[in-house]
């Protein structure tokens, strides 16, 4: 799932969260969150990321995220979420070495 520019609270955490119910539902275990192109998350952000892995885990499988740098990188180390949530260096390393889904 792509991100791109400011992330912000209100509509975009709605967004992510209506689109990784729609993942869950849908039976996808494995979501990766390219950051790439993003250079601004908020608390709100962070949170909703926390939340996404959490309902992933609980259906049995998993959040990585990818291409964080800047801000982005110094906010989810600074909140521990790369204690966490593995984090990539690019999409295609984040989808490397997946588990098999049974």
């Amino acid at each position: 799932m792509e991100l791109s520019g400011r992330v912000s609270m209100g509509n975009d955490c709605l967004e992510i969260d209506r689109i990784v119910g729609e993942y869950i539902k849908n039976g996808v275990k494995h979501v990766i969150f390219d950051l790439t192109a993003v250079h601004h998350v908020d608390s709100a952000v962070v949170g909703q990321i926390v939340k996404s892995h959490s309902g992933l885990k609980r259906s049995g499988g998993m959040l990585r995220l990818a291409g964080a740098a800047g801000m982005v990188e110094g906010v989810l180390k600074m909140t521990h979420v790369d204690k966490v949530i593995e984090i990539f260096p690019t999409a295609a390393a984040a989808s490397e070495n997946l588990p098999t889904v049974s």
